[in-house]
């Protein structure tokens, strides 16, 4: 499903413009990402958590030219559904 999709299926559940609906979801998303950006989590009770997860510093290699790099330490969004989220999908899935 896109964001166009998302867009479409709230307007006629709710019978709100689609140009109202879109500013709202972008305004949505752009709220999460400035608030994990500051560092901060972001929890949706019964839909899930978006949390910033900290990866170390590790040694990878570049395999073409044979040699090792360092990759420094760094912050990574990742989701967390919550546990009602989780058993409706897998009671839904086909």
């Amino acid at each position: 499903m896109t964001k166009a999709e998302i867009v479409a299926d709230i307007a006629n559940k709710t019978g709100i413009e689609k140009v109202a609906v879109q500013k709202t979801v972008e305004a949505f998303m752009d709220a999460i990402k400035s608030s994990m950006a500051d560092g901060e989590n972001v929890y949706l009770r019964g839909f899930g958590s978006f949390t910033i997860k900290k990866r170390a510093e590790k040694t990878g290699r570049n395999i073409s030219k044979n040699t090792t790099i360092i990759i420094p330490a760094h912050n990574i969004p990742a989701f967390k559904p919550a546990k009602t989220f989780v058993s409706e999908v897998k009671s839904n899935v086909k």
